[in-house]
């Protein structure tokens, strides 16, 4: 507990990273047509309607990577009381939200941009915290 308690907030903000982008990766796995079919509707009307298959696995594959990382940087901290997979994780989770937030603009979907921007904050404190 000694690593925790001189690392809590990068901790924490892993693991808030880690739950957010394990669980959208495993619904994308779960429910695939179901998010596939929402998904395409969504952008239905943009230049993108026609790459919504390749762009969904892209997220799969990035969320499920940070989400990984996450994990892997809380163990880190739990057992050397440092972790170089906690910057690689910030740096991914931002480059993720910042994907997903370019979707839901060109969408113009802007209540789910700005959603996207409340996960975007924690994950840019743990880049400026761990760089």
């Amino acid at each position: 507990m000694e690593n925790f308690s001189q690392h809590p907030t990068q901790i924490l903000l892993l693991a808030f990273l880690a739950i957010t982008f394990l669980q959208s990766g495993i619904d994308k796995i779960l429910d695939w047509n179901g998010n596939m079919g929402w998904l395409k509707g969504h952008f239905s009307k943009t230049f993108l309607k026609s790459l919504v298959p390749m762009l969904l696995a892209i997220v799969l594959i990035l969320e499920c990577a940070v989400g990984i990382m996450g994990v892997v940087g809380i163990f880190e901290f739990f057992s050397n009381g440092q972790s170089s997979t906690a910057f690689s994780t910030a740096v991914l989770s931002c480059v993720t939200l910042l994907l997903l937030l370019f979707g839901q603009r060109v969408a113009k979907d802007y209540d789910g941009a700005r959603t996207i921007v409340i996960y975007f904050v924690p994950a840019i404190i743990l880049l400026f915290l761990v760089q």
